[in-house]
């Protein structure tokens, strides 16, 4: 057997295997320059081939959520598919709304073929334009004055005609006619002059009888007369509007020809320009108002339709879907709307106010972008979307139905009682992409029944890539494509390397590069700036490591002050010498964007007890439930790996000194244990070392995050005291591939002033720690005398032993009282 007393320590890991592998003798070119362009996704295929059956399948209800990390690209990703797929399109359809003309709060939508709903606005705005001319110069020609006066003296001859053998019969009866100011009145005549009261009382009754015959006689004639002139009036009237109407059909007839001659055949647009004939015609009055303000005709400018003359707004063509181009050319729209308000979504009704009322009309109608969509694509923003009132609703109701039913949040809530429009709703043909983090993904799946069935393509794009010498190549050529696309110089092939070794460290593993092309891109120009001031014609590894330290130091004000507070000693860190039941945590704090680490104190006291272990952390709501987690978990290690055979009798206490916030996670449970195996042994822990790890209930130590800001959190402190040779940190060695190290960390390491040693199990750690073999149990079951777990198993048998012989005492105390 081994002398337990001898330590075996784990191997420290060589400056070599601190980060990525790569040098710049791995490239052949001079310059990124030299490099062809990236024509795909490095890394996304998976991703690129459900975008792109999104936008190649025909059936409507594939739409797609592209998810994935900020920074990934997903945007550029989705635009340059969507607007590759769009070119092989043809041009979708324009849809328009015209007035309905029997119910105006109805407006109709007509489909018509591209470019179609811009030549019917303009053919109608000239139609009326021509109109305004026309009617008005067919009214005051000289066929229709000498018709229309034909009539009114048809009319004024016939009523004067009657009006004048009244006359003649009433002389002949010696009555009289008047004409006073509330009509006519009859009265008799004598010797010629008009019958007073006094000369009527003078008449002898014969001659009164006479006089009322004839008067009564007269004026029932009289009376007849005036009963057929409503009649007369009518006809009148019927003859001029029938005049006006054969006029007016003249000239309309013979417009809309016109516009129907340059326009296609269409069922639904013929349908309506027979509507627009027959109103045009009803309506021609409105062609003869003057207005003396309005020049040009009705349509002069662009806003003339809507406010200078409201009487033409009726014939207007609400242009919702069209550009307005030639009928060549092809491609289908493709729309990233980044307010995805409801109104922005599905369109909107716009009001004036006149004389404190709200009014509206058709020609107020205005799309949204689910309708400059169609026919293509738009592009949203999951969170935007989910962020906006009714507009996720609204999204999901329009693909739900096929259709773009236009109302407002008032209307949906009843909270609006202005008179509106229900507009036709226009059928919807528009893939929508749905972009958004993993979360938004997966909470629409889990909670959203509707989200499956309306989004049945999923496009996960990759954070990070495996590293292998194809990839190499492929990054290098993406970076190139990065830097041409912002503007930049070119990298030579260290700068690439460089930017090679960041990417693991983004990425946060030395065996993957990250796809962050956000973050790169930010890296390269920042290093750009840096090869500017240094007169350099290309970036190189020196830019680059200037561009990262310019970066950290901007962001390291807490840092910096954290780090102060150990190195003034007013938060107490060790870094030499050795103490019993202490040891150095570590840990990553996150500020903002920035991470760094930091190591804390993490001390143990023990003592004999019920089996208790005693979390501070826990016990004080500091402690979040993955920390308890880990403290339980080496709870079940102590108690199935020492004394066995009795009951745990133990009481322990575990707290981080100085700790006055939250503490989560499990990577310092390898810590707590090692620092309750010292208090138990009674054996010193070297402080020279820092230590991270999570175990499970068997020892193993096990990967965590954030190891490269541990590392150098704690050699940081180490530095800035003097580092000394015996300084390290020890991981876990499942971490060693993650290690992406600054070069102020390797170059300490490979000058063998700090070390980074791997350990796989607590054993590892408590004989480097503890400068003693933990030891193995042997044939018989016993740990080796002197080891570390032999010490800790005694001190627990010992605890035991002491509570069984207390039992005792307690019980005959209570037995003699």
């Amino acid at each position: 057997m081994n002398d337990p007393t001898d330590p075996v320590h784990p191997a420290p890991l060589p400056a070599a295997a601190l980060c990525m592998p790569v040098s710049a003798a791995e490239f052949d070119f001079a310059t990124t320059a030299d490099l062809p362009a990236e024509t795909g996704w490095l890394g996304q295929d998976r991703a690129v081939d459900a975008i792109r059956m999104a936008a190649s399948i025909r059936h409507g209800d594939f739409n797609a959520f592209v998810l994935g990390m900020p920074g990934t690209g997903r945007h550029r990703i989705v635009d340059a598919i969507l607007k590759e797929a769009a070119a092989t399109r043809a041009r979708p359809n324009d849809w328009v709304y015209v007035n309905n003309f029997e119910t105006p709060h109805k407006p109709t939508a007509i489909e018509l073929p591209p470019g179609i709903g811009t030549r019917l606005r303009k053919a109608m705005e000239a139609l009326v334009d021509d109109l305004a001319n026309a009617i008005p110069a067919l009214f005051e020609s000289e066929d229709y004055q000498s018709r229309r006066n034909t009539i009114e003296q048809g009319f004024a001859e016939a009523h004067e005609e009657a009006m004048s053998a009244l006359f003649e019969r009433a002389r002949a009866r010696n009555v009289a006619i008047l004409r006073t100011p509330m009509g006519f009145t009859v009265t008799g005549l004598h010797d010629g002059e008009v019958l007073t009261p006094d000369k009527y009382e003078a008449l002898s009754e014969a001659e009164q009888e006479k006089v009322d015959t004839a008067v009564d006689e007269i004026q029932d004639a009289l009376g007849e007369i005036l009963k057929a002139a409503p009649a007369r009036e009518k006809d009148h009237r019927r003859q001029v509007e029938e005049l006006n109407y054969e006029m007016a059909r003249a000239g309309v007839e013979d417009a809309i020809a016109d516009v129907t001659a340059t326009l296609p055949e269409i069922d639904a647009l013929r349908a309506y320009l027979e509507t627009v004939r027959a109103d045009l015609i009803e309506n021609a009055q409105i062609f003869l108002m003057r207005d003396d303000q309005m020049q040009g005709g009705p349509f002069p400018g662009a806003t003339s339709k809507h406010y200078t003359r409201p009487q033409f707004q009726r014939y207007a063509v609400n242009v919702i879907v069209g550009d307005g181009g030639t009928d060549e050319g092809g491609g289908a729209p493709v729309i990233r709307e980044s307010l995805p308000t409801l109104g922005n979504l599905i369109g909107r009704i716009e009001y004036a106010s006149e004389m404190g009322a709200l009014v509206t009309n058709f020609t107020m109608i205005r799309p949204g972008a689910l309708h400059r969509a169609n026919g293509g694509f738009i592009v949203l923003d999951a969170l935007h979307v989910l962020s906006e009132p009714f507009a996720w609703d609204a999204l999901k109701r329009c693909l739900r139905t096929g259709e773009i039913s236009i109302y407002s949040p008032g209307e949906r809530l009843s909270l609006v009682s202005t008179v509106s429009l229900d507009p036709d709703p226009i059928p919807l043909r528009t893939r929508v992409i749905l972009v958004g983090e993993r979360m938004h993904y997966y909470l629409l799946s889990a909670l959203d029944p509707d989200f499956a069935h309306l989004f049945k393509l999923e496009a996960d794009l990759d954070d990070h890539l495996p590293d292998d010498a194809g990839a190499r190549q492929g990054f290098a050529r993406m970076i190139g494509t990065i830097a041409r696309r912002a503007g930049i110089r070119p990298l030579d092939p260290g700068a690439v390397a460089a930017i090679l070794r960041e990417a693991t460290r983004l990425a946060g593993d030395a065996e993957r590069l990250t796809l962050n092309t956000d973050t790169l891109s930010d890296i390269l120009r920042e290093a750009d700036h840096w090869a500017d001031g240094n007169g350099h014609d290309a970036i190189t590894p020196r830019d680059i490591e200037t561009a990262l330290l310019e970066r950290e130091r901007r962001a390291s004000r807490i840092r910096e002050l954290s780090h102060e507070s150990i190195t003034r000693e007013t938060v107490l860190i060790d870094t030499d010498g050795a103490a019993i039941g202490q040891i150095n945590a570590l840990s990553v704090l996150q500020v903002g964007g920035y991470a760094f680490g930091r190591p804390s104190r993490l001390t143990a006291r023990t003592r004999m007890g019920g089996g208790k272990l005693v979390d501070i952390e826990r016990e004080t709501e500091l402690g979040g439930a993955i920390h308890s987690k880990g403290v339980l978990i080496l709870q079940g290690y102590l108690a199935a790996t020492y004394a066995t055979d009795m009951p745990m009798s133990l009481w322990a206490s575990l707290v981080f000194e100085q700790s006055y916030g939250g503490v989560d996670g499990d990577s310092a449970s390898a810590a707590e244990l090692l620092a309750l195996v010292s208090s138990l042994a009674e054996a010193p822990i070297d402080q020279s070392f820092a230590i991270t790890g999570s175990i499970n209930q068997f020892g193993a130590i096990q990967a965590i995050g954030g190891v490269n800001e541990k590392i150098e959190g704690f050699f940081d402190i180490c530095a800035a005291r003097g580092l000394t040779g015996r300084q390290g940190v020890l991981i876990p060695a499942a971490n060693t591939k993650h290690l992406a190290l600054r070069r102020r960390v390797i170059e300490a390491v490979e000058s063998d002033r700090f070390r980074i040693i791997p350990v796989a199990h607590v054993d590892e750690a408590i004989a480097l720690l503890m400068g003693s073999r933990a030891g193995a149990r042997d044939a018989d079951g016993a740990y080796p005398d002197g080891s570390i777990n032999a010490r800790v198993e005694a001190r627990l048998r010992g605890f035991a032993d002491a509570r069984r012989a207390y039992g005792r005492t307690m019980n005959e105390q209570g037995g003699k009282s």
